[in-house]
């Protein structure tokens, strides 16, 4: 028992320098009028797995950053992007549109999201088309499918980071009348 209570600060110590992981909002966005700059320069994480998918094309082909499966007699691309991934904003092809990497070396290889208004504007995955079990979403140039529940995958930020505000404060010393 006592090792632990001697532990015990130790592990505080480690876990409040951890992030404090927040939803990436439309609220939030608005109100600190972030330009693609400073976009550029926010840590986002991924919220939850994402899972893409897509039959392999007939042929010779090589996978990077994915795996290759056999689902039902045919072989599927799998790319696994998990949950607390750290990922970057690439640029915004639209209004209220964020295109995020996850991986490094290549601007082809990122994912959309967006704010959702009945999930509290939260910025989650987006794709070209949804229905009850997949959705559609275009990653490095080919189209895969996701699952439906990552439509619930979304963006998150550390609010202690971007809340650190640099205040340059002076003091005037008067002006007098010569």
């Amino acid at each position: 028992m006592i090792k632990y209570l001697l532990l015990a600060p130790i592990f505080l110590g480690i876990f409040s320098c951890s992030p404090s992981l927040s939803s990436f909002t439309q609220r939030m966005y608005d109100e600190n009028h972030w330009s693609h700059q400073e976009l550029g320069k926010i840590q986002f994480y991924l919220s939850d797995d994402i899972v893409l998918k897509r039959k392999r094309k007939e042929g010779n082909s090589t996978i990077e950053g994915g795996r290759i499966k056999v689902e039902k007699g045919q072989e599927i691309e799998e790319i696994v992007i998990p949950r607390g991934t750290p990922g970057v904003f690439l640029f915004s092809p639209k209004e209220n549109r964020l295109a995020v990497s996850f991986e490094s070396g290549d601007e082809k290889k990122y994912l959309m999201f967006g704010p959702n208004p009945k999930m509290g504007n939260r910025y989650v995955l987006l794709a070209s088309e949804w229905d009850k079990n997949q959705g559609k979403v275009q990653y490095d140039g080919s189209y895969y499918w996701v699952d439906s529940n990552d439509a619930y995958a979304g963006l998150l930020v550390d609010l202690k980071r971007i809340n650190k505000v640099q205040v340059k404060s002076r003091t005037a010393s008067g002006n007098t009348v010569n």
